[in-house]
């Protein structure tokens, strides 16, 4: 996926060598000041060509803004942002076409996508993370802003030669992890760590590190190291457990970035060496009433929710892996090969690592930053009473009692007349004629007298 964060969303796009690399950043709040140098001081800390510890490929990395941004202010839309490639050279990567690079991704890609690109790393290479370094940046500054939140990543170790005060030189110790190292996470700044080509803001290290850098690259040859972040003035509460816990985040962002090996937060491994009774982080009243801890070995977080302390974690970068130096290796088909790599690439990647941690742990905070937001706001609002009508019962209808009429004589009596009728067509016409008419008038008689009962009664 090339998509990260919930609420503050960044889709990065654009390979190695094509014609640019960009983002588009969702979820951004409106009417926040934005012009492009905010962005620019941080790809410039990232592009190529810094020094001779770098590669000397030479990009510009000058940001365009397409959207989002009108009168140097944000709309609150999608802030669309691009990077040219200028200095991107495919015919170095020939070699690509017949070799997968070993500890590179040629071969994964290949078995993933079923193609890859045929020049560089494509999405795999590093010049993917400008677009993250130029997203990070507009988070930094709305967390800046709005918290004051300070964000300063420094190179702790290459190869062998490490920051002194972040490692302790004596595992029998049961302290977990030096005063030094504790206090000069407090006070490092970006100004004192880009003194220093190495990016490790100490005079005796860096000089270290500068000569092992130097031997890789003139023996054509790579090395690794790592990154030390601080996050300070974060605001307690940040953290999604269980499974968006708050270092699981800073895991994940830091892990996505090319070459990256390994992570650990607060104590770290070196936790795992000293007693409960050293590592537990007791409490402690603040002067200004809030409540905070006397040591901080959980490294700020604590059940995966920040707990206002300082953040800090390093992440261990391998050797790149493109060299020159020849290797013994074999090529898609399966035979074997000598690949001597071309191409312009870092002899060691930390010193441009820096800015690209402090891009990522900008972009977690200021993702959780939002979602916490949405909860208090949720939390502040009125329950919502839906009130329902009591139903009252109705009365039950009383029917009013079904009177039948009685029955009419009427058909009965019709009957007998008619019975009577054909009785008397048995006798003589002379004597049935006189009885007829007899019997006719008397039976009117009394109908016309039922009739007027009938009336009567009704």
């Amino acid at each position: 996926m090339s998509t990260f964060g919930t609420l503050f969303r960044v889709t990065t796009y654009g390979e190695s060598h094509g014609a640019s690399v960009g983002a588009i950043i969702d979820g951004c709040p409106p009417n926040m000041p934005l012009e492009p140098q905010d962005i620019q001081i941080q790809l410039n800390r990232r592009r190529p060509g810094q020094s001779k510890l770098t590669t000397p490929r030479d990009e510009k990395d000058l940001v365009q803004l397409q959207s989002g941004i009108e009168g140097d202010r944000t709309l609150g839309t999608p802030i669309g942002l691009l990077v040219h490639n200028e200095n991107h050279r495919a015919k170095d990567y020939s070699e690509t076409d017949l070799y997968p690079r070993p500890s590179h991704a040629d071969w994964t890609y290949l078995e993933k996508y079923g193609i890859k690109a045929s020049s560089g790393g494509g999405r795999s290479s590093a010049r993917e993370t400008t677009a993250r370094v130029a997203a990070g940046a507009i988070a930094e500054k709305y967390l800046r802003l709005t918290y004051g939140i300070e964000i300063v990543a420094f190179v702790s170790s290459v190869g062998d030669a490490h920051l002194s005060s972040s490692v302790s030189d004596d595992d029998s110790e049961e302290e977990v992890l030096s005063s030094e190292f504790i206090n000069f996470l407090k006070m490092v700044t970006r100004e004192d760590v880009d003194r220093y080509p190495t990016r490790c803001p100490d005079d005796h290290t860096s000089g270290m590190m500068t000569e092992r850098i130097l031997r890789a690259k003139k023996s054509q040859d790579s090395v690794g190291g790592t990154v030390t972040c601080v996050i300070r003035k974060v605001p307690s509460g940040l953290g999604e457990p269980v499974f968006d816990k708050l270092e699981a985040k800073l895991a994940h962002a830091m892990l996505s970035i090319p070459a990256t090996k390994a992570f650990e937060i607060g104590s770290g491994f070196r936790g795992t060496k000293v007693p409960g009774s050293k590592h537990n982080d007791a409490f402690v009243l603040r002067e200004d009433g809030s409540m905070g801890t006397k040591t901080n070995w959980s490294g700020g977080v604590q059940g995966g929710i920040s707990n206002g302390e300082d953040i800090y974690f390093r992440i261990g970068f391998k050797p790149t892996a493109t060299i020159s130096l020849p290797q013994e290796t074999a090529q898609y088909d399966g035979t074997p090969g000598i690949l001597a790599a071309r191409g312009r690439h870092d002899p060691c990647v930390v010193p441009r690592a820096v800015p690209i941690v402090e891009a990522m742990a900008a972009l977690v905070i200021m993702d959780h930053v939002l979602i916490q937001n949405a909860r208090k706001k949720v939390t502040t609002l009125p329950p919502i009473i839906v009130e329902r009508p009591i139903p009252i019962p109705k009365p039950p209808t009383v029917q009013p009692p079904i009177v039948k009429p009685p029955p009419s004589k009427l058909p009965s009596l019709i009957l007998f007349i008619i019975r009577v009728v054909h009785f008397l067509g048995r006798f003589p016409i002379r004597v049935v004629r006189s009885l007829r008419l007899f019997i006719i008038r008397v039976l009117q008689a009394v109908i016309l007298l039922l009739k007027e009962v009938g009336d009567v009664e009704g």
